[in-house]
């Protein structure tokens, strides 16, 4: 199952609005037969490549599944026939499928007599799928705020300008993120104040091939010239202040995870709204003294009202440092 967590993290970012999930099969006797992990929405999933591989061997073997096998014909088949029909005798699986469209694949193999197992290294595995199994969960996308800020906290200067805040390899990572979300959400004043683009580049300023939907939030009109209304990646405008909203709209579309860049008022929306999921902070060994704050007013009046949040990680990227954290409660 391990090993099957493993591969399954390779699917990360290529599976939208799908899962990661990864699988191994061993042989009657125990020996690895094949592996296989789903790698692109539309294309086979991780049992039906782990399959492909074993193939004769896989007959009374065993297949370790990170997620229940799907019990739905969508793009492809349901992986609980593939795994009936290649007479597997034991399926153990770490996460109960919570798709109720796809759902269902455990008991259809039970009802095969082929022996099923649930819970096996079920908190890693849905560590690895968290962001997924959330937007399923609650309806609604996993929300990850990120954003540049000085040692005073400042995001930009007093003209509005931020570039840059940080250094090249915080540049860079953030690139590296943005390539996992499905969208990335800022205000219109972060759109007429820094006429972003919004899109993955690699180190040579190239679009990457698959990229995030853009979201602009609020009703200011925005020009036919903004960067964000180039064809280098479709945009959704959404005139409405209502986090609640923003998010309702985009799991219609099926976005799992919201990349949120906005500036101090989105942010401080999403905030109060108790709509922030993750926070992902990068800080430069700079000081402003002047300008905007990162993060706008949430009502505080003392400092019992100070929020906390969970720190998960820090890592040195050049001379500045990113803070990945939680809210407090929260995974």
């Amino acid at each position: 199952m391990r090993r099957a967590i493993e591969l399954a993290a390779r699917g990360i970012g290529s599976t939208h609005p799908n899962p990661v999930v990864g699988c191994v099969i061993t042989a009657a006797d125990g020996n690895p037969a094949g592996e296989g992990f789903h790698a692109v929405a539309g294309g086979p999933h991780a049992e039906v490549e782990a399959l492909r591989m074993a193939g004769p061997r896989a007959r009374g073997g065993t297949a370790y599944v990170t997620l229940e096998p799907c019990n739905h014909t969508g793009r492809t088949g349901p992986c609980a026939d593939a795994l009936i029909e290649a007479g597997v005798a034991r399926v153990v699986y770490a996460v109960p499928d919570p798709n109720r469209q796809a759902s269902g694949g455990g008991d259809k193999l039970r009802s095969k007599n082929i022996q099923v197992e649930q819970g096996l290294l079920q908190a890693e595995a849905e560590a690895g799928n968290h962001i997924w199994l959330h937007s399923v969960r609650t309806g609604r996308p996993f929300v990850t705020w990120k954003f540049a800020t000085t040692l005073d906290g400042r995001s930009a200067a007093p003209d509005r300008t931020s570039k840059w805040i940080t250094g090249p390899a915080a540049r860079a990572d953030v690139h590296r993120h943005r390539a996992e979300c499905d969208a990335i959400a800022v205000g219109t004043q972060t759109v007429l104040s820094d006429d972003p683009e919004l899109t993955v580049r690699d180190s040579d300023d190239v679009p990457a091939p698959r990229q995030p939907l853009r979201v602009v939030v609020g009703d200011r009109e925005i020009p036919a010239t903004a960067k964000v209304r180039n064809d280098r990646a479709e945009t959704l405008l959404l005139p409405t202040h209502d986090p609640a909203e923003v998010l309702r709209q985009l799991d219609d579309r099926q976005i799992r995870h919201l990349w949120l860049e906005g500036g101090p008022t989105l942010a401080a929306a999403f905030l109060r709204a108790g709509l922030v999921d993750q926070i992902v902070a990068y800080v430069a060994p700079a000081v402003l003294g002047s300008g905007f704050a990162a993060i706008g007013d949430l009502g505080a009046e003392s400092i019992d009202h100070l929020r906390r949040f969970n720190l998960l990680d820090v890592t040195r990227l050049g001379d500045d440092v990113r803070l990945t954290l939680s809210p407090l409660g929260g995974k």
